[in-house]
């Protein structure tokens, strides 16, 4: 079997929602959801068996519209929020839930993850996120070391902020700010940090890319023309507080220090079409995906402005110890960032890209013809990080 050879799945809808199962640490698993206009949506929910290189799937169903946005409880397995269309009136609406998977496909329940006779199961609907009363969703985001009781939505030009109660059944709206400014202000994505205790998000509308405190709702950064075009996503640097990378439609990857936005940390140009995704390694912050419309995934290795430039996490006593035995390496330089690997597994654009919650190696992409690839970083990349 070839270790690094990558694994496809293919949806018959399409599809750009894609997710790994964050409170899943154990198995192996994303989420897919789909976007069809004629038939019932469906959540996919994707088991890779690593040791046997297979993928076993269950279907839920979502009856209420195409789903354009899932992200998954850090807190609770069976817990997740979408994103979706509901048509309202003439026009098109897209509303958020939280929702509970039934109780037989969580983890280690499903006797038969294969046999797809089976009927379809449906999600239980928990609550609605405030269903269009502040515009059209762009997506939820959970607090990321909470309860799972806390989560964001990103409305037309509003940051909400939610707490869950009576086990997510009901969500009150604790607090909330809105963009102001000239035009249709609308935030296209956000993440929320895992650092600073979980009090900061950042967001994305037009070309700018703000910071807000959750406390009270109040913008701390403003980083204008991040991007030439459209910011399409974010994702903070797990082990470094203050960075930031985002994506848009000018082709470029960026990096940010939030504490000084007047120039990127670093910008790449690897792609040839909108980058519509971009994710760190929660464990090893120089490894980066992105996924763009040029069909592509692309893995970079941004060692310079990782948490562990030279490899890793030097002291004194392993310098010595490593001078003695190879005195040629004393000037070593730190190592240079590159790109490690262009996937090109897609026929179609590259909507989602994500690690991993159970293993730090292996990562998803997912195109919008419903093909879903899961794919490891290279082995000698990997030998080369652990060791």
């Amino acid at each position: 079997m070839e270790d690094d050879a990558p694994v496809i799945y293919g949806l018959e809808f399409q599809a750009r929602a894609l997710t790994p199962q964050t409170a899943e640490t154990d198995a192996i698993r994303f989420l897919v959801g789909t976007q069809s206009l004629k038939y019932d949506n469906q959540i996919h929910i994707i088991d890779f068996d690593d040791e046997n290189n297979i993928l076993n799937k269950n279907v839920l169903l979502h009856q209420v519209g195409e789903i354009w946005h899932i992200s998954t409880s850090p807190a609770d397995r069976g817990v997740l929020a979408t994103c979706y269309n509901k048509p309202s009136d003439s026009k098109v609406l897209t509303c958020a839930a939280v929702w509970r998977m039934p109780k037989e496909l969580e983890p280690g329940s499903h006797e038969s993850p294969d046999d797809s006779s089976s009927t379809a199961h449906s999600l239980e609907l928990l609550c609605h996120l405030d269903n269009t009363a502040h515009g059209s969703t762009a997506c939820v985001m959970w607090e990321p070391t909470g309860d799972g009781k806390k989560v964001i939505s990103l409305a037309d030009n509003h940051i909400l902020l939610w707490d869950l109660q009576e086990s997510s059944g009901r969500a009150v709206l604790s607090s909330s700010a809105s963009l102001e400014g000239k035009g249709q202000l609308k935030f296209t994505s956000g993440r929320w940090s895992p650092h600073h205790t979980g009090t900061q998000v950042a967001t994305a509308n037009d070309t700018t890319i703000r910071g807000w405190d959750t406390r009270s709702m109040s913008q701390i950064y403003c980083i204008e023309n991040a991007h030439g075009q459209l910011v399409r996503d974010l994702d903070f640097n797990p082990n470094k507080q203050y960075y930031l990378a985002s994506c848009g439609d000018d082709c470029k990857v960026r990096f940010w220090d939030t504490r000084s936005v007047t120039e990127p940390v670093k910008t790449l140009e690897e792609h040839s079409h909108w980058v519509w995704s971009i994710r760190y390694n929660h464990s090893h912050d120089q490894l980066v995906l992105t996924g763009s419309s040029d069909s592509r995934v692309i893995l970079s290795n941004m060692v310079s402005i990782s948490s562990e430039p030279f490899g890793h996490l030097v002291d004194d006593d392993d310098l010595s110890d490593q001078e003695e035995r190879r005195p040629e390496e004393k000037s070593q330089e730190p190592p240079q960032d590159s790109v490690i690997a262009t996937y090109e597994e897609h026929e179609d654009s590259v909507y989602a890209v994500d690690w991993s919650s159970a293993d730090p190696w292996l990562f998803a992409s997912l195109s919008y013809d419903g093909r879903l690839v899961i794919n490891r970083v290279p082995r000698a990349l990997k030998y080369h990080i652990l060791l």
